[in-house]
């Protein structure tokens, strides 16, 4: 039976404490053991029976969780957007308190605590994917995973990727809640068993193997962080500088190594602000740069197809040839990178108007092969640009297509001194682990690193600095057990979190129906 139900006033202050302390989980600070007191706050908030009311105290946990995230939002294009997608993404978590309230009305799972736990847990991970893929793509920011790349906990996304993560991190909360409920009442033995079981899991993280050993040679590479001219939305404004920048930072790796050394140069999406594929002047830049280190360069850049729109692209520049591979971005960014529905959202912010050309999305996966003279044989190089990291399938696909590291080419020039390179980076730190491969993130302005297959960093750079980053990555091709499972934990996720609502509502009725028929008996 459900505790008894606080005050009103007190339920939305619990919440909103909750979804606050959920944030700090994330960089900054990324404090990650509060992800599941937050959790736990959550769960205590929604012991009401009412789906109404339970859709509110989620609203409010969505708002003081998601508002505080993604700051950067407003740094880069203002103050209704922000607070626009902070109410959209509230708005899930309100649907999970709704859902919630409906799937516990059914008897079993309302005097069965472990299936509570497992209801709670399956309707967390249920929801977190359905915002990761809708609207117009959806936005996985925020998932509860990408708190944990400082936890122990980060090691079970080798088994079962962002969905096991999260769900732990949503179970913990439970455990927790059930362990305070039954210090309230001094019952030590419903105290000690949640514990336990919380501890158990730890232990199990502790003792998961992430090997980090190179399992077909090593690759040298270079990064290249060429900074800005000036921060926020007019970072490109000055043309030509920020691939100047970058041509300047690619001949400073020469103070580390020799001239052909290095196996490839990375650079960071828009690492060249013209289009060296058009642009004479660019082209013999670029070139002069990988001939002078004398290795082949991953270049971002902007491509302007006939057809119109534009690509979001890295190049594979072979120096004395020019481009021997690319990728183009998969998924543009919606409402920051082209424009869905313009004309109706135009009257409430005029930032729409910012992005003049829209970007089209790339059709092939994120995979670059690089021809290795050194190897004697073709190096596979999963990229991901920017946001894309955030979603599963893109970076799995690539993993799967024989990328042997991952590059995350990204531009957080626009976001300011915000957490925005820190959180991905997180992101970062978790696709490693759960692919079992070295990753490197490299961006225009930082937070750039260098990042093993275990999730530890290897080097990093500071924020708005110009820097170069040198390290020799593990090539890796044995798959986890998380890529080689793919979607399906999300997609057995989503058919329960259906399963266990409409349970939960057909119990109800069934359990209303009796009421009714055993209180005409009693009047007849």
């Amino acid at each position: 039976m459900p505790a008894p139900e606080p005050s009103r006033w007190w339920v939305i202050v619990l919440a909103a404490v909750g979804g606050l302390l959920t944030r700090i989980a994330f960089p900054d600070p990324g404090w990650s053991a509060l992800a599941p007191i937050g959790m736990a706050l959550l769960f205590l908030a929604l012991l009401r029976d009412s789906a109404r009311w339970n859709a509110l105290v989620g609203f409010v946990w969505g708002l003081a969780f998601f508002v505080p995230l993604i700051t950067w939002a407003g740094e880069a294009v203002g103050l209704v957007p922000w607070w626009a997608l902070s109410v959209l993404e509230a708005g899930f978590v309100a649907l999970f308190g709704a859902a919630w309230a409906w799937a516990r009305r059914g008897n079993a799972v309302w005097r069965s605590r472990p299936l509570q736990l497992l209801v709670f847990v399956v309707l967390w991970v249920g929801v977190e994917e359905l915002r990761s893929a809708q609207p117009f793509g959806g936005f996985p920011w925020g998932r509860l995973a990408f708190s944990q790349a400082d936890s122990p906990l980060v090691a079970l996304a080798s088994w079962g990727g962002t969905p096991l993560v999260g769900a732990v991190v949503a179970g913990i909360g439970v455990l927790l809640a059930f362990a305070w409920m039954a210090a309230r009442r001094l019952a030590l033995v419903r105290l000690a068993v949640p514990l336990a079981v919380v501890a158990a899991v730890f232990v199990v993280a502790l003792l998961i193997p992430l090997d980090t050993q190179a399992q077909d040679g090593t690759l040298k590479v270079g990064a290249v962080q060429g900074n800005v001219p000036t921060p926020g939305l007019d970072a490109f404004a000055q043309r030509r500088q920020v691939l100047d920048n970058h041509v300047a930072g690619t001949m400073a790796l020469l103070d580390q190594v020799d001239p052909g050394e290095l196996d490839v140069v990375l650079w960071p999406e828009n690492g060249t602000d013209v289009d060296p594929q058009v642009d004479a002047e660019a082209a013999a830049l670029i070139d002069g740069a990988a001939q002078a280190v004398q290795a082949p360069m991953l270049v971002g850049t902007i491509q302007y197809p006939q057809a119109g729109g534009r690509y979001n692209t890295a190049v594979l520049w072979e120096p004395g040839v020019g481009v021997v591979a690319s990728y183009s971005k998969q998924h543009p960014a919606p409402f920051a990178e082209y424009i869905p529905i313009r004309s109706w959202v135009r009257p409430f912010s005029k930032a729409v108007d910012l992005v003049t050309t829209d970007m089209v999305a790339g059709t092939k996966v994120g995979y670059v092969p690089l021809d290795s003279a050194r190897l004697g044989r073709t190096v596979g190089i999963g990229d991901v640009i920017c946001f894309e990291v955030a979603y599963d399938g893109l970076v799995r696909e690539s993993v799967r297509a024989g990328a042997e590291i991952l590059v995350v080419q990204t531009n957080n020039a626009s976001f300011g001194y915000t957490d925005e390179s820190t959180q991905q980076l997180a992101m970062s730190r978790l696709r490693a682990v759960e692919h079992g491969r070295a990753t490197v993130q490299i961006s225009t302005v930082g937070v750039s690193a260098v990042i093993a297959p275990n999730g530890a960093i290897v080097k990093d750079s500071g924020l708005f600095t110009a820097e170069q980053l040198v390290a020799t990555l593990p090539l890796r091709e044995s798959q986890t057990l998380a890529t080689r499972l793919g979607a399906w934990p999300a997609w057995i996720a989503d058919a329960l979190a259906v399963c266990v609502v409409l349970a939960g509502i057909a119990g109800a009725r069934r359990i209303r129906r009796a009421q009714r028929d055993a209180d005409r008996n009693e009047g007849a």
